[in-house]
C-alpha cells in the first residue's frame, strides 16, 4: 500500500473509532440520566443535549480544506446554541438541580473535537474566536449539573482539555504550513533549474543551427548532398528545440506543473557520446571524448552538472572558436571526485564573461559552487580555451 492510500486508511480508522467512542458516551448520558426516572423538563433537556452532541459530528468528522470558513462559522453556532442551553439551566434551576445524572459527556468530548478540528483546519481570523467559544462552551458544560466544587472542578478539568486540543490543532497546523512552505521553496527550485536547462538546451541547439546554416551556405553550389544532410540536422535540431521549449514553458508558467515533470535535469555524463556525435555532425572541428575512470554510480547532481559543464564548453567552442580544428572532452572520476575539461586549440582571443554577459557560463559556475565545486575558464597553456570543473563525489571530500 502507498503512502497516500495508507494515510487515508489511518484516518478512516480514526474516524472509525472517534465515531464509536461518540456512541458509548451517548449511551452511558443515556444510561446515567434516566437512573431514577426523569422529569418532562428533564427528558427535554436530555433530548437537547443529544442533539447538540449528534450536531457536533458533521464538524469534526468529515476533512475539511485549510482555511475553511464555513467550519468556525459552524463552530461558532454551535458553542453559542450549547452555552446557551447551559446559562438556561442555570437560570431555571438557580442554585438546585435542574439535571440528574450526567451533565453530557458526549456533547463534552464532540466540543473538544470542534475545538481541535477548528484550530486546524479552520480559516485564521475566525478559527480562533470559535475555538475559544467552543472551549468556553466544554468547560461550562459541569455547570449544568450544579455549582458546587466538583463540578466547577471538572469544568476547570475540561477547560484544560480545550487548550491542549487548541495546542495539538495549531502544531498539526504549524507543522502543515512549514512542509507547505518547503514544497514550495523545493517547486521554485526545480521551476529555476527547467529555466537553466531551457536555456542550455535551447543555446546549444539554436548555436548548432546557425552553424549549419552558414556552412549549409557556403557548400550550397559544390555538394548539394551535405546541404541536405545539414537542414536535415537543422530540422531534427530546431524540433527537439521547440519540443522542450514548450514543454519548459508549460512548467515555468503552471506551479502545478512542475508536479509531473521529470525531475532530474536533461542527461548525465553517461550520455555525453550522443552531445558529441551531434556538435561533430554541425562544427567544423571535430570533439573526442576522453573517459578514464566508470560513469555509472555517480550522484544524479553531479552527473548532470558535469553533462552541464561539457554542454557550455562546447557552446562556447562553437561560438567563439570558429578556427579551432579539434575540441578534446576529458572525463575523470577519481575516488573523490569528478573532473572534467573541455579545451579547444583556436586562436581567437577570449575573456571570461563580465557580469551581466554570458548568463550561460555564469549560471553554471553557480551551480558547480553550489554542489561545492570549482570551475574555471581561461586561455590554455598551450593556446586555445579550457574549460575546468572540480565536482566532489561525496560531502567528505571538501575537508
Amino acid at each position: 500500500m502507498n503512502a497516500p492510500g495508507l494515510r487515508r486508511w489511518w484516518v478512516r480508522l480514526a474516524q472509525a473509532g472517534a465515531l464509536m467512542v461518540l456512541g458509548l458516551l451517548v449511551l452511558f448520558d443515556l444510561r446515567y440520566s434516566t437512573i431514577g426516572g426523569m422529569s418532562t423538563a428533564a427528558a427535554l433537556l436530555l433530548l437537547v443535549r443529544m442533539g447538540l452532541a449528534v450536531a457536533t459530528v458533521p464538524l469534526w468528522l468529515p476533512v475539511h480544506r485549510q482555511g475553511s470558513r464555513r467550519l468556525p462559522l459552524a463552530a461558532l453556532t454551535l458553542a453559542l446554541a450549547s452555552l446557551a442551553v447551559t446559562a438556561g439551566i442555570r437560570i431555571v434551576a438557580g442554585d438546585g438541580y435542574l439535571l440528574s445524572g450526567s451533565w453530557g459527556l458526549a456533547e463534552s468530548a464532540g466540543l473538544l473535537a470542534v475545538v481541535f478540528v477548528v484550530t486546524r483546519w479552520g480559516a485564521p481570523r475566525l478559527a480562533p474566536w470559535a475555538a475559544v467559544l467552543a472551549g468556553l462552551a466544554a468547560a461550562a458544560l459541569p455547570l449544568r449539573a450544579g455549582v458546587e466544587n466538583a463540578y466547577v472542578i471538572f469544568g476547570l478539568i475540561q477547560a484544560l482539555a480545550a487548550a491542549g486540543a487548541a495546542a495539538g490543532g495549531l502544531y498539526l497546523r504549524v507543522v502543515a504550513a512549514g512542509r507547505e512552505q518547503a514544497i514550495s521553496l523545493v517547486r521554485a527550485e526545480q521551476r529555476a533549474e527547467f529555466a537553466r536547462d531551457l536555456h542550455d538546451f535551447i543555446a546549444h541547439h539554436v548555436t548548432g543551427i546557425v552553424v549549419q546554416a552558414q556552412g549549409a551556405r557556403f557548400v550550397a553550389e559544390q555538394d548539394p548532398q551535405r546541404v541536405i544532410a545539414a537542414l536535415e540536422q537543422i530540422e531534427r535540431a530546431g524540433a527537439e528545440t521547440m519540443a522542450s521549449m514548450r514543454r519548459m514553458v508549460g512548467i515555468l508558467r503552471s506551479p502545478d506543473a512542475a508536479q509531473d515533470a521529470p525531475l532530474a535535469p536533461l542527461a548525465g555524463v553517461a550520455d555525453l557520446a550522443p552531445l558529441l556525435a551531434g556538435f561533430n555532425g554541425s562544427a567544423s572541428a571535430p570533439a573526442r571524448l576522453h573517459v578514464d575512470g566508470p560513469l555509472d554510480g555517480l550522484p544524479v547532481e553531479v552527473s548532470t552538472s558535469g553533462y552541464r559543464v561539457v554542454m557550455e564548453g562546447l557552446t562556447n567552442s562553437r561560438q567563439h572558436a570558429p578556427d579551432a580544428r579539434s575540441v578534446d572532452v576529458f572525463v575523470r572520476r577519481t575516488p573523490d571526485w569528478l573532473l572534467v575539461r573541455v579545451a579547444d586549440d583556436g586562436a581567437t582571443p577570449r575573456t571570461p564573461p563580465a557580469r551581466g554577459h554570458g548568463f550561460g557560463l555564469i549560471g553554471l559556475t553557480e551551480r558547480v559552487r553550489a554542489l561545492g565545486g570549482t570551475i574555471t575558464a581561461g586561455p590554455g597553456v598551450a593556446g586555445g580555451w579550457v574549460l575546468d570543473a572540480a565536482l566532489p563525489l561525496h560531502r567528505t571530500a571538501l575537508r
